[in-house]
């Protein structure tokens, strides 16, 4: 159902996700070379030492999950409830342009510190569950634009019940798939990290 919510509204969104998040991408890079000194030189933000010492952590995947699980979902609900405000658009495009820059400044560091082995971390530092969270997060975006033109703009011609019985119905399988991406967040991507950073 998520996917199909991201396929069929995102040729037809008001907010631009793909575009805001490539813009936001560009800035990360941009932000993250330019600030390159005192980003990366003086905060130690991913050196080698920090990358020493995570290759002898124990990591609790149970208390990681469960850590996850609370943050990812109380992002989910904010920019649900969000999303019903007049705020709803502004704040769309703000996490779209957001998750943007945060990606891109993460490939920017990762680059700059390590070189081409700085593309395998960063990866292997978002994989598996960006898998997921990509497609989540996207159609959370579709959904809220969809909320919003709802109730500002009375798009659909559906009475009011099923236009919102449909909405819970979406945003229920957005976080349904958070879950999902939590739990590979939790219990795979630290197996994952963790063998690289022995080889790193």
């Amino acid at each position: 159902m998520v996917m199909v919510l991201a396929g069929k509204k995102l040729s037809s969104c008001r907010i631009p996700v793909l575009q805001l998040f490539m813009a936001g991408f560009l800035l990360g890079i941009l932000i993250m070379k330019v600030g390159e000194s005192s980003l990366l030189g003086k905060t130690g933000l991913f050196d080698e030492n920090v990358l020493y010492h995570m290759k002898y952590m124990t990591i609790d995947s149970n208390a990681l999950f469960y850590y996850v699980l609370r943050k990812r979902l109380l992002t989910v609900l904010i920019l649900a409830v969000l999303s019903t405000t007049y705020l709803g658009m502004a704040v769309c495009a703000g996490t779209a342009l957001w998750y943007g820059t945060a990606t891109g400044g993460l490939l920017a560091a990762m680059v700059i510190r390590y070189g081409i082995k700085g593309i395998l971390l960063a990866a292997a530092s978002l994989f598996p569950q960006y898998l997921i969270y990509f497609p989540a997060i996207f159609s959370l975006l579709v959904w809220g634009e969809s909320v919003y033109g709802s109730i500002y703009r009375r798009i659909g011609g559906e009475t009011e019940k099923n236009i919102w019985m449909k909405k819970m119905g979406q945003l229920a399988a957005v976080i349904g798939m958070t879950v999902a991406g939590c739990a590979l967040e939790g219990y795979v991507n630290p197996e994952i990290f963790m063998s690289l950073l022995k080889i790193f």
